[in-house]
């Protein structure tokens, strides 16, 4: 993985791995972190998609510039490294840190952005007490002072008891950084606002935020999202902070349903959406192996209807970026409480919960609204059908 020296003189280290003509999808890390945190989005993207990661300056092996650096500068050296590299534009997904440099590429060098997908991020964190002291005591001590508190809010409680390993090598490249690297970005954080310049972006984003998230609480997700004209706004369900490792699985179902949307050409020549984009949206609802089970017992004669519902229902209908997944999911939830498809119903269930960002509380309003307008009897129904698939859910609320 190979340094280069972009137009403003900044060195960054950088790894461009998958096929030269794929669309380029460039990730950009959270503060602390090392472009090694974006394993296990690469590795579901490899052969699909040109995967571009980079150490944000000051981090891992890219420069460090003991310097005032704003949002601004961040933006102008990934805008920098597309250039050096002769990609005209890309998908940017960035997390925290990465997530803000995201906006602002998406204000500040339009052109270069295909989408965005901004993860764990905000758009303001006023609270500069807490920012200085980081700056000050990652200057004089070293990252490896803050390690504890921080790897609190990167990953819940669980996830630090139950899956050590998940969080042993952030935790071991946390400490490695630079605690002057790390001070400087601290500042383009305290000091940033990016909330006036989000009206002006116009590429398709996608806003992701941690259920359980300390650091950019989901507030602050909602707020990115209801400022970029369009966004889609997705909730993880048991994710802190760094929600791409701790819910990689989900993460990436979203992220590669998204790209595929928006990144290669989902409309085939016939006029209709082809089979291979709504296949990969309903994969990413509902599970590859429950969608390969379903078209292996299609078989011959079935098949053409497998084929019919992948277009339509999945590439026409949940293709369409007019209304967010986590809305789709809650109204095929009310319509089949409604007309009684209890197999549609806890088909779509767990989908709904653990993929697309409803929460326990919401399900609970839509079965008590849809009492109202679609009977009791039918939402009492509903309700046992979801202590069916979601016992396990309703112990822990």
């Amino acid at each position: 993985m190979p340094v280069i020296k972009i137009a403003n003189g900044t060195e960054l280290f950088f790894d461009l791995t998958g096929p030269a003509n794929a669309p380029v999808v460039a990730f950009s890390n959270s503060l602390g972190t090392t472009l090694e945190m974006w394993d296990g989005q690469a590795e579901a993207l490899a052969g699909r998609y040109r995967v571009l990661r980079y150490d944000t300056r000051g981090h891992g092996r890219s420069q460090l510039i003991d310097q005032p650096t704003s949002l601004d500068d961040l933006a102008d050296d990934l805008a920098g490294l597309l250039a050096a590299l002769h990609i005209d534009k890309a998908h940017i997904v960035g997390l925290s840190l990465g997530g803000m440099t995201g906006q602002t590429m998406g204000f500040r060098h339009p052109a270069r952005v295909s989408s965005l997908t901004l993860m764990a991020t905000a758009a303001i964190m006023p609270d500069t007490h807490l920012w200085n002291q980081r700056i000050e005591q990652s200057r004089s001590k070293g990252c490896g002072s803050l390690v504890d508190g921080v790897m609190a809010r990167w990953f819940t409680a669980r996830t630090i008891r139950d899956h050590p390993d998940l969080v042993a090598p952030v935790k071991q490249r946390f400490a490695a950084i630079s605690g002057i690297g790390y001070a400087v970005c601290c500042q383009a954080i305290r000091d940033m606002d990016l909330r006036a310049h989000l009206p002006r972006i116009a590429a398709p984003t996608l806003v992701i935020s941690g259920a359980d998230d300390p650091a950019t609480p989901v507030a602050d997700g909602s707020a990115i999202a209801a400022l970029i004209p369009g966004a889609e706004f997705v909730v993880i369900p048991n994710a802190a902070h760094l929600l791409n490792i701790e819910q990689k699985a989900i993460v990436n179902r979203h992220l590669i349903a998204w790209l595929d949307l928006h990144a290669g050409s989902p409309r085939a020549t016939s006029g209709g959406l082809s089979f291979e984009a709504g296949l990969a949206n309903r994969k990413s609802v509902l599970g590859a192996e429950y969608v390969e089970r379903a078209l292996d017992r299609a078989g011959a004669y079935g098949r053409p209807f497998q084929d019919f519902i992948t277009r339509i229902a999945w590439g026409e209908i949940w293709g369409d970026p007019t209304l967010p997944r986590k809305t789709r999911s809650m109204l095929v939830l009310a319509i089949t409480l409604a007309i009684n498809r209890e197999e549609e119903f806890k088909l779509h269930l767990r989908p709904a919960i653990e993929t697309n960002g409803v929460t326990m509380e919401e399900l609970r309003a839509l079965l008590m609204q849809s009492a109202i307008y679609a009977g009791v009897p039918a939402a009492n129904s509903a309700m046992r059908w979801v202590r069916d698939v979601l016992g396990d859910k309703i112990a822990e609320a």
